[in-house]
């Protein structure tokens, strides 16, 4: 008999696994580039394999759900996952934290792909979709712990191999909620065929979405991934900003659901690039106490984008299907991993006009740091031209339905 209250918890702490292995690394990164002697592309480039293995592995999930079940890929996910942590840990050097970080971003892909329609299979009408939200309230708030986590263990001056094994921690509980449990069974919806779903998705609005979406991801993840090397002289307490961020976004997904409804996901949309913009304008430009003013704005900013342009797809081009979401949720990682080694090299660039200004030491670090996040201005900037035109193009195409 499946017991879905155990599953849903073990899926809840499958997503804090992923939290913790983004925050965690964001956390450890300046360690990583002093002991390795890695310099920001390279650390750019270890970032990359963490969103690269999860589209992988979140569209081949997508697509062969309904072939293998639920239970063998979050099987797979625990054994990647924990192949990930021990070769971090024992991993050498620039090669090996490459594969290990690849491995678990695989593991975090296929926690996306087995425990969303998981849940939707275990669970009906109103509890599937407070569920749900629920269950994705995790990932900022499991962001929160592993930040603080992270901050504690530095200050206490242990070492980034102990931080690691923290990870291993949710591991095992996501583990042991799902051992020997019976999964539900796929619920078949033979009414969209793959081919549909491809036709759907080749319409004008659905490629349009993809596009946004590779910009919303690094909007979001580029200057948290970036936090504790970027903002470690800028007066504030990286992990604590981190922990500030998901921390409200946690809250703002948890209550969102009136916004939602009252702007249309395009109003929020807009008025989410609007607010990211001033986040990061503000974190390139203050120190001090205005960093976690700024984090307030960034935070309110991103915290819609992922649900609304998922939930956009879901609404505005139901024909695309779960394959349709699991492409657009795909492209947001791939154009992450994409951008991750770039921003590394901004980094470097950024240090070398700082030094041939004539800056040393905290001041160097302070400004090409800001220098770097005036660069990650121009994604939501972009997003602010990008989403008036969906907004327009979405009221035009009501009008016309009405008329």
């Amino acid at each position: 008999m499946t017991n879905s209250n155990r599953l849903f918890y073990g899926s809840c702490f499958a997503l804090i696994t992923t939290a913790f292995s983004f925050s965690i690394r964001a956390g450890i990164l300046p360690q990583l580039g002093e002991e390795f002697l890695l310099d920001g592309q390279q650390l750019g480039f270890i970032n990359s394999m963490w969103f690269l293995g999860f589209p992988i592995s979140m569209i081949l999930g997508g697509l062969f759900y309904h072939t293998i079940g639920p239970k063998r890929i979050m099987q797979f996910a625990f054994i990647t996952h924990t192949l990930g942590i021990i070769f971090t840990i024992y991993s050498g050097g620039y090669t090996g934290l490459l594969l290990s970080t690849l491995l678990i971003g695989i593991g975090n892909g296929c926690t996306e792909a087995a425990c969303n329609p998981m849940i939707a299979d275990a669970y009906e009408g109103k509890k599937m979709n407070t569920l749900l939200n629920r269950f994705h309230m995790w990932f900022p708030g499991g962001i929160v712990l592993g930040s603080l986590v992270s901050k504690f263990m530095t200050d206490a001056a242990l070492g980034w191999q102990a931080q690691i094994w923290i990870i291993m921690i949710p591991t095992l509980i996501y583990a042991y909620f799902f051992m020997g449990q019976e999964f539900p069974k796929p619920k078949v919806q033979a009414a969209t065929s793959i081919g549909e779903n491809f036709k759907a998705m080749s319409s004008p609005i659905y490629i349009f979405i993809l596009a946004c979406m590779a910009l919303t991801a690094i909007s979001e993840f580029g200057p948290q991934q970036w936090t504790s090397l970027i903002m470690a002289n800028s007066g504030a307490q990286p992990m604590v900003i981190l922990a500030l961020i998901t921390g409200l976004m946690a809250v703002g997904r948890y209550f969102g659901g009136d916004i939602v409804h009252r702007l249309d996901q395009t109003g929020v949309l807009l008025g989410s690039a609007v607010l990211a913009a001033i986040g990061i304008f503000l974190f390139s430009t203050q120190t001090g106490g205005m960093v976690y003013v700024a984090a307030v704005f960034f935070a309110l900013g991103i915290c819609y984008f992922w649900p609304n342009m998922i939930g956009f797809v879901a609404e505005k081009i139901p024909a695309s299907g779960a394959l349709g979401m699991s492409i657009v949720g795909g492209m947001g990682m791939f154009s992450s991993s994409i951008f991750q080694p770039i921003i590394g090299s901004w980094i470097d660039s950024s240090r070398e006009t700082q030094s041939a200004l004539g800056l040393t030491g905290t001041e160097l670090e302070l400004a090409a740091g800001q220098q770097t996040l005036t660069y990650m201005i121009s994604f939501p900037a972009i997003l602010i031209i990008l989403f008036t035109i969906l907004y327009f193009w979405q009221k035009g195409n009501v009008k016309t339905a009405t008329a």
